[in-house]
């Protein structure tokens, strides 16, 4: 009987003994492809040797220093490598250990923000139904996600208000086109900014691109572009969330350049370090971090592992890897193959409704009846199904529930390693395809 609380009390997960490259291996040594990355994680894979050789070499120099008395070399090369991208302003950057602790960072610096401007009145967050931001009360009550909001309800706070999704395959109406559905999106932005009053608003919290509650959901062609002018026109902060579908998993640096839209702070993760240290972050804006210059100067907020030396070498390690091997080019690359052999397979399945992401960030969803995207009763679990058919075939990918209405709904996400070869890529499609036939016939 296995001491530790899984995340189902029911039964104990098989044992993963080690990970090479885009595999891991069960105790009995049985390989499994790593197609979803665990939850978009792995971007490198597992067992890289030049990021194994940086964690190795910073504990042998340093393993931990308290940020109140000291920084650190990592830390600040760290910092240096993530920001500057363009079109976009961001400065400074700010480390945790994970995307739920950055996102409550993101807030608090928000409301930090406002306080030093002299504006201590803005106190709400806006965010959208189906959402997911994080675990912590402060980030969840951000999130739309229905069921993992639902236990804890009487636990959130009522500062935030949520907003429709930005979904265009089930939520724009047949008489629109994009732009008459991101401007009646923009609109119902910008009224509820009026209702809760002028001047109360703090900011307004997106996934760029929408990860696991939705199955990997682009933005509507100038969505962003809409949403960062009502946010202007209100003075209100843009936090864009890019802790799955960030750092080169979507084919650019950063999901937001593909939109020429950039946030006042974004929030980072899971691709940070790939896996090999818990690490988080936050990347700022320089008129954001020049409020709290020119006010007290301080941030505060902290946590006693925030930029663990570690953590951010292996992160800065994860980072120079992918910068000198060409990997976001290469994702951009590979997820166009991904697509395709998806499409291939899957895209004149009867239950397959909508096939979707950018770069190695993919998704399929399920449906009952095609043509009216009716999904499938929940009873049926048929994403867990699909889930259990892909590991039997030795594929490990990322199924979830609710993506229609937060209840119904069956997706699963694709994400692979960066490192994956053409090969492995086409493979990966098979075994996914193999597995959903499994189910669905």
């Amino acid at each position: 009987m296995s001491r530790l609380l899984h995340r189902s009390v029911a039964a104990a997960p098989p044992l993963a003994s080690r990970g090479q490259g885009i595999h891991l291996f069960d105790a009995a040594g049985r390989a499994v492809i790593d197609g979803s990355g665990g939850a978009a994680v792995a971007c490198l894979g597992h067992g890289h040797p030049k990021v194994l050789e940086a964690i190795r070499a910073q504990l042998d120099r340093l393993a931990y220093a308290h940020t109140s008395f000291f920084s650190t070399e990592p830390a600040e090369a760290l910092a240096e490598a993530l920001v500057g991208d363009s079109p976009g302003g961001l400065t400074h950057a700010w480390f945790c250990s994970s995307g739920s602790e950055a996102t409550e960072a993101a807030l608090k610096l928000a409301r930090l923000w406002a306080i030093e401007r002299g504006e201590p009145e803005r106190h709400h967050v806006i965010a959208r139904h189906f959402s997911y931001h994080g675990n912590t009360l402060g980030a969840l009550a951000a999130s739309g996600n229905l069921a993992r909001r639902a236990p804890y309800l009487p636990l959130l706070s009522p500062a935030f208000r949520h907003v429709s999704r930005c979904h265009p395959w089930r939520d724009k109406r047949v008489e629109e086109d994009d732009a008459a559905y991101v401007a009646r999106l923009a609109a119902e932005l910008d009224a509820t900014i009026r209702a809760l009053g002028p001047g109360r608003v703090l900011a307004f919290v997106a996934e760029t691109v929408v990860g696991a509650t939705l199955g990997c959901v682009p933005p509507a062609p100038g969505y962003l572009a809409a949403i960062r002018r009502v946010c202007d026109r209100h003075g209100v902060l843009l936090i864009l969330d890019e802790v799955m579908c960030g750092l080169g998993r979507c084919g650019s640096r950063h999901a937001w350049q593909a939109e020429g839209v950039a946030p006042d702070i974004q929030v980072v993760a899971k691709g940070l370090a790939g896996g090999t240290q818990p690490i988080g972050g936050i990347l700022v804006a320089g008129h954001v971090v020049e409020a709290l210059r020119v006010g007290s100067g301080l941030f505060r907020h902290g946590h006693t592992y925030q930029a663990h030396p570690v953590a951010c070498a292996a992160a800065l390690a994860v980072q120079r890897v992918i910068a000198e091997e060409g990997l976001v080019e290469r994702a951009a690359q590979l997820g166009a193959l991904l697509r395709a052999a998806l499409e291939e397979r899957l895209g004149r399945h009867p239950h397959v409704g909508d096939i979707r992401g950018r770069g190695l960030f993919q998704a399929a969803e399920f449906v009952a009846d095609r043509t009216t995207k009716t999904p499938f009763a929940p009873a049926r679990a048929v994403h867990a199904a699909i889930g259990r058919a892909a590991l039997a075939r030795g594929l490990a990918c990322y199924p979830m529930a609710g993506a229609a209405d937060g209840i119904a709904g069956d997706h699963a996400i694709l994400a692979p390693p960066f490192i994956a070869t053409e090969a492995e890529i086409v493979e990966i499609a098979d075994r996914f395809a193999g597995a959903v036939r499994d189910v669905l016939g």
